[in-house]
């Protein structure tokens, strides 16, 4: 997962799973940004806007997906996710972000928003608009307290489950 943090294998891009309002699943396709093996967490970032920032706020629970193709590796992570807006977290991520991404949260109207046509969305045109973007930023912490690992092989799978909800954290082999 620290090189999905790092653009460098195919967890770079991971399955967001979320509760909806509804109760129902949401999935979505996110970019790792940052991953703390001590701490077992794994950092995205959203729109304030957005329908996973509200779903989280609403319900913390959320799982990670991610598949390797060439290294045969699939990680699904579950946990408690928590916002970060306008605190340490979000301004030290906010600064390590590439001016690039940072436009994506000054674009109007919001994530999700109806519109009358495509491309109907406005980006920020300057250097003071990007950066009043970072009201609508937020950084997305989610805690692992489940990881599956599955490494396919001619030879036999190999299938694997830690957990860390009791005192000692847990480890066990699975049949694939």
């Amino acid at each position: 997962m620290e090189e999905g943090a790092a653009h460098q294998s195919g967890f770079h891009a991971p399955a967001l799973a979320t509760l909806g309002r509804d109760g129902a699943p949401r999935l979505r396709t996110v970019v790792l940004r940052g991953v703390d093996r001590e701490r077992r967490t794994l950092r995205i970032h959203c729109d304030a806007r957005s329908a996973k920032a509200a779903e989280i706020a609403a319900d913390p629970r959320a799982a990670l997906h991610a598949y390797d193709a060439r290294a045969k590796i699939q990680v699904r992570i579950e946990g408690t996710a928590r916002l970060h807006g306008q605190d340490d977290v979000a301004r030290a991520a906010w600064a390590a972000s590439r001016p690039m991404s940072r436009i994506c949260y000054g674009t109007a109207p919001g994530p999700g928003t109806p519109l009358p046509e495509g491309g109907a969305t406005a980006q920020p045109q300057d250097d003071a608009a990007v950066e009043a973007g970072f009201s609508e930023f937020r950084v997305v912490v989610l805690t692992a307290a489940r990881l599956e690992f599955l490494y396919l092989a001619r030879a036999g799978h190999r299938r694997a489950l830690f957990t860390w909800d009791g005192a000692e954290p847990g480890a066990t082999w699975l049949a694939p």
